[in-house]
C-alpha cells in the first residue's frame, strides 16, 4: 500500500520547484491570477524576499506540492491508496483527493494564509528528545497554561506554541539530560489558542464554498484518522487552531499496513525523516518492551518493526533503516565521535551545503549534536530542521 504525503511551512526555500511550473504551464498561469504575482519568480528566485513571510509561504508550497502531485500521477500512472499531509500540506492531501479544484484550492490557501499572517503576536518551539507525557507535565507543573502543543511530529519531537514570552520563559523547564529547546523561525502562534480568530474567520470563508467527499482516504490533522463524510469545513478550519497528530497519523498508517510505503511530493525531505524518525522511535519502543518475551521465545518481539527495513520511504537511506532494526552500541559511539570532529572544526553559524539535495547555501544555527543518541545531527538556520552530518560538507 501507497501513502502521498505532502509537507507543510518549514519546507519551503528559494529554487524550489525547479522545471515544474514550465512543465504545467496552463496551471502556473491560473495561480498567477489568482495570486496577482508570478509564483514561478517568488519560488525560483524569492526577488523580494517573501517567501519566508506565511501569506506568500502557503500558497508557493501548495503550488509546488500540487505540481509534484501531478507530475507523479504522470509517471506513475496510478493514485495512492491514502493522502496526508502536514498542516498545509492538508490542503494537497484533499485536492488530490479530489475534496476541490486546484484554482479553489488555491483560493482557500491563499486565505488562510492571509489570515494566519495577522497573528503576530506568539512564538513557536520544538522540545526535542522529551516524551509527549514529560512535556505536557512540565508545562502544566511550571504554569504555562497559555502555551500549547502545536505539533506531535515523532514521540520525542514535539512543537509548543503560544504567546512570545512565556515559549521564551519555558526554555527553563526543558533544560535537562539531553533534552533540548530550540526556537522556531515562524511569524505567529500557529496551531495554538492564539489562532482562534483566524480559525473563525477562515470557517465562515469555507462555508461559502461546497466540497466534495475525498475519493481518497485522507488522514485528517485533526484527529490522525480518515476525514469523515461532510467534514472539510469543520476539519480545515479547527486544524488551524488544533495540534497537528503527525506521529498519531504515521503510526495509524503503519496499523493499517506494516509494508506501507511513504512518498513525499512536493519540496525537501521533512516528513521523510520524521517517518525515519518514527520508525526508530517504535523499534526501540519495542526493544525496551523485548527482553523478557526473548529469553522465553523466538522469534524477538521486535519483527513486527523488521518490515520498515523493506519499505524505507523513497529518499531515505536504506542503511540508516536497517540501523533502525538492528541498532548497534557501535553507532552510539560512532555518532559522539562525528559530533565532536564536527564542533571541533565548524563553528556556530557555518556555512554549508547538502550533499543529496539542492538547499542552495545554508547556514549552521547551533553546535552538533547527537539526537536520539545515535543520530549526529545539526540544526540549520531558517530551514527548521537538522540535517544528519553525512549530508553536509562546510560550503
Amino acid at each position: 500500500m501507497k501513502t502521498y504525503m505532502f509537507p507543510g511551512q518549514g519546507s519551503q526555500a528559494r529554487g524550489m520547484g525547479g522545471s515544474l511550473f514550465d512543465e504545467f504551464p496552463e496551471l502556473t498561469d491560473k495561480a498567477d491570477k489568482i495570486l496577482g504575482y508570478s509564483i514561478k519568480e517568488l519560488c525560483l528566485s524569492d526577488p523580494n524576499k517573501e517567501l519566508k513571510n506565511t501569506q506568500f509561504t502557503q500558497p508557493a508550497l501548495y503550488v509546488v506540492n500540487a505540481l509534484s502531485y501531478y507530475k507523479q500521477i504522470q509517471q506513475a500512472g496510478e493514485t495512492p491508496d491514502y493522502v496526508a499531509g502536514h498542516s498545509l500540506g492538508e490542503f494537497n492531501a484533499l485536492l488530490a483527493a479530489e475534496c476541490f479544484d486546484f484554482e479553489t484550492g488555491l483560493k482557500l490557501v491563499k486565505k488562510r494564509g492571509e489570515l494566519m499572517s495577522q497573528a503576530t503576536d506568539g512564538a513557536m518551539a520544538a522540545i526535542l528528545n522529551a516524551t509527549r507525557g514529560q512535556v505536557e507535565t512540565l508545562l502544566k507543573e511550571n504554569g504555562f497554561k497559555n502555551v500549547d502543543i502545536a505539533n506531535y511530529n515523532a514521540p520525542l519531537q514535539i512543537v509548543i506554541s503560544g504567546p512570545a514570552d512565556e515559549i521564551a520563559a519555558s526554555q527553563n523547564i526543558f533544560q535537562f539530560d539531553n533534552v533540548m529547546f530550540v526556537p522556531l523561525n515562524t511569524s505567529g502562534a500557529f496551531h495554538s489558542r492564539l489562532m482562534k480568530p483566524a480559525q473563525s474567520k477562515f470557517e465562515s470563508f469555507l462555508k461559502k464554498r461546497k466540497f466534495a467527499d475525498p475519493k481518497i482516504p485522507v488522514m485528517a490533522n485533526l484527529t490522525a484518522k480518515p476525514y469523515p463524510k461532510g467534514a472539510v469545513v469543520d476539519y480545515l478550519s479547527k486544524q488551524i487552531s488544533s495540534t497537528v497528530l503527525w506521529s498519531d497519523t504515521i503510526q495509524s498508517l503503519l496499523k493499517i499496513s506494516d509494508q506501507m510505503e511513504f512518498l513525499e511530493l512536493g519540496h525537501g525531505d521533512v516528513l521523510t525523516k520524521m517517518i525515519a524518525n518514527i520508525k526508530r522511535q517504535l523499534a526501540k519502543a519495542a526493544e525496551k518492551a523485548a527482553p523478557a518475551v526473548q529469553k522465553t521465545e523466538t522469534p524477538p518481539a521486535v519483527a513486527s518493526i523488521a518490515p520498515a527495513v523493506a519499505v524505507a520511504a523513497p529518499g531515505t537511506d536504506a542503511r540508516t533503516e536497517a540501523g533502525a532494526a538492528a541498532p548497534s552500541d557501535n553507532r552510539f559511539a560512532l555518532a559522539e565521535q562525528k559530533v565532536s570532529a564536527w564542533n571541533k572544526r565548524h563553528p556556530v553559524g557555518t556555512k554549508v551545503k547538502s550533499l543529496v539535495m539542492d538547499y542552495g547555501e545554508l547556514t549552521t544555527r547551533t553546535s552538533a549534536v547527537e539526537l536520539f543518541g545515535h543520530r549526529a545531527a545539526v540544526y540549520m538556520e531558517g530551514y527548521n530542521g537538522y540535517f544528519d552530518l553525512d549530508e553536509i560538507a562546510a560550503a
